[in-house]
């Protein structure tokens, strides 16, 4: 099993030093906060940009090795073939102060000015490299601004090898995972998925400590017995390897139901999936690895909204989820769990830093086959691949179960419709 080349780009220890006559005097030296904000704008061509806030760092401070502000570009192997044939790619960071976002269609910072790096990537797949450490000046800016500021930066390179997988087919329609590498496309695993209410329960081992009261109400699958035909659960999607053996799970073991006088999962009431790894050599038998909790996002823009956090024998590893986010319910986006911060609740789980796993989502009612990809450092077999398999297609299936309950789900969904109606 052979994984991609991946590069990671990122750009670090990002702090700001601004004119003496422009500075806030502040007490003491090093980093502190401003009641002004300033923020950057990464550009790479052909990338989405970036934002990051920027801290200010007093006139006699020491270089900010802490600063906590930093963004990542992560570069695929199309990227990377695309970039090599450069003799170099350039990032563009643009400084502002004032409000991040736009106002009546005008952007709310004002321009500081901007610094660019030049990066060569066309051997670093193997081997990581640093591009630009310390202090610039920054150039240009709006016309009557104050002398340069000072921008402390760091631009580094390390490869960051991943195996890729994509679902042959949607979840729901139990496909075939193939692993991709380059031009090759290899059958890897099996899936089932079925939409049986009954099974909610089969999954589930039977030792599990159900005396805490969070697991009680997670495992225990019941809601209001008064909203039978509003509510959608027991949702099961297995994992096999190509010997026919079960090697991961995703089972939904909160139903999704609507909120009391509404037709969509709240916040107040979300839906949960079990990650479920093998207990032994029954096929029933089963052992939680993480939990997915997900529900419809209100607000400017309509969101699937979801929470992950992993499982070890004494239960859920802390309050913090290692992974959150929002996915677009009309665009779709990407599911992602990343451990490059070291002040993140994953880093204190995980020895390894860095990438660990991301899947493509598509918006609803549009075809998805999820793209999945996993960090080499978190694969040891086939089996630990097949957990993320399990984790993407939950995600995805979460999309179809939080959708508004005034629309019919689709067709592979009918045995779960079907047995509500009766």
């Amino acid at each position: 099993m052979d994984p991609c080349p991946f590069v990671r780009l990122i750009v670090e220890s990002l702090a700001l030093k601004l004119p003496a006559a422009a500075a806030k005097p502040a007490a003491g030296s090093g980093i502190h906060p401003s009641t002004t904000p300033c923020y950057a704008k990464l550009k790479i061509k052909n990338f989405p940009s970036q934002t990051a806030l920027l801290p200010l760092c007093s006139a006699g401070g020491d270089p900010p090795e802490s600063s906590p502000s930093s963004a990542t570009f992560h570069l695929d192997p199309d990227a990377l073939r695309r970039i090599s044939s450069k003799p170099a790619t350039t990032i563009k960071l643009s400084v502002f102060t004032g409000r991040m976002g736009r106002t009546c269609g005008v952007s709310s910072g004002k321009l500081l000015g901007s610094v660019q790096v030049c990066v060569n990537l066309g051997n670093l797949q193997t081997r990581g490299c640093v591009y630009q450490n310390g202090w610039v000046k920054l150039d240009g800016g709006a016309a009557g601004t104050e002398p340069a500021a000072r921008l402390h930066l760091t631009v580094r390179s390390e490869p960051d090898p991943r195996f890729v997988f994509q679902f042959g087919g949607e979840p729901e329609c139990s496909p075939v995972v193939f692993q991709i590498q380059g031009n090759i496309r290899q059958p890897v695993f099996s899936c089932k998925f079925n939409a049986d209410r009954s099974n909610r329960s089969r999954s589930l081992p039977s030792d599990f400590n159900t005396s805490n009261r969070v697991w009680a109400r997670t495992f225990s699958g019941e809601r209001d017995n008064n909203r039978v035909g509003r509510e959608r659960k027991g949702w099961m999607f297995i994992v096999y390897d190509l010997s026919g053996s079960a090697v991961a799970a995703a089972s939904m073991v909160t139903p999704f139901v609507p909120s009391p006088g509404s037709d969509r999962v709240s916040r107040s009431n979300p839906g949960a999936w079990l990650i479920l790894c093998p207990n032994g050599v029954s096929i029933s038998s089963w052992k939680p690895w993480g939990r997915l909790e997900a529900w419809r996002e209100r607000g400017p823009t309509d969101g699937l909204r979801y929470k992950f956090e992993l499982i070890t024998d004494a239960g859920l590893t802390s309050g913090a989820p290692i992974a959150e986010g929002t996915i677009s319910v009309k665009k779709g986006g990407e599911f992602s769990i990343d451990n490059s911060r070291s002040d993140s609740a994953l880093s204190f789980l995980l020895k390894n830093r860095g990438f660990v796993m991301g899947s493509s989502v598509e918006g609803e009612g549009k075809v998805s086959k999820p793209v999945v990809q996993v960090g080499v450092q978190h694969v040891t077999c086939m089996a630990d691949a097949a957990l993320f398999v399990a984790l993407a297609a939950a995600v995805d299936l979460s999309m179809d179960a939080c959708r508004l309950f005034s629309r019919k789900l689709r067709k592979e969904f009918i045995h779960d419709e079907q047995e509500s109606i009766n």
